[in-house]
């Protein structure tokens, strides 16, 4: 006897009213903001570990280098001025996409007050690479609450769909270019740069799965 397999979750596309009508707010809502922090603080450990920022990251540390401003505040400012260009692409945004411009870059300042220095070589590698399995697991999270993409993980998306490259194409093209542009501004570029690219998808499609919530089906009449 051979027994069926469970049908596969899907990420919804809808709006923040249907996202709320969607049910199971008791789970979703605790995970989008719990997967939220732990994004801005699997950026504050690789930040700190110094060996290699996150793509983005490489471009908001050579910004950092020209502005009176923190990391933290950085990130969200450009998080805004990503959605300004979801207008053109006509990319619908969720409570989700609000949330995380908003609370990112705060849960990054705030890890970074408590986050020790590494003295050490070997407790750098372990900060850096523990940021990228805990930023692929926060992703997981917010992602799978079904409450919309981030601002940067939408203008991926918006831009797939709108020229038809696949997701694959669009992102490697969006990071190698923030990495280009922060590079040239200063930013900081190292092994956790690539590790990051190289280990953020597999972790994150491995890890999805497990915390994508399923919505509750709308009757019909």
């Amino acid at each position: 006897m051979t027994s069926t397999p469970a049908p596969r979750r899907r990420l919804a596309n809808i709006g923040p009213i249907e996202q709320l009508r969607a049910g199971r707010l008791w789970r979703r809502l605790p995970q989008l903001f719990i997967g939220l922090y732990l994004f801005g603080a699997a950026m504050a450990m690789m930040v700190t570990a110094g060996l290699g920022m996150m793509p983005w990251d490489v471009l908001h540390s050579g910004i950092l280098r020209h502005v009176p401003l923190t990391f933290g505040t950085i990130v969200t400012l450009l998080s805004f001025v990503v959605l300004l260009i979801w207008i053109p692409l006509r990319q619908q945004p969720g409570i989700g996409t609000i949330l995380n411009a908003l609370l990112i870059g705060p849960s990054l300042d705030l890890t970074r007050l408590f986050l020790p220095q590494p003295e050490h070589l070997g407790w750098n590698i372990a900060l850096m690479l523990g940021g990228v399995v805990l930023n692929g697991a926060a992703s997981a999270m917010y992602i799978g609450s079904q409450f919309g993409p981030g601002p940067r993980d939408g203008l991926m998306t918006g831009l797939s769909r709108v020229t038809g490259a696949s997701i694959r194409l669009v992102r490697t093209l969006i990071e190698v270019s923030v990495v280009a542009v922060g590079w040239l501004l200063g930013g900081v570029v190292g092994i956790g740069t690539i590790v990051y690219a190289v280990g953020i998808g597999p972790i994150t499609q491995a890890l999805l799965p497990v915390f994508t919530v399923e919505l509750r089906t709308p009757k019909h009449d």
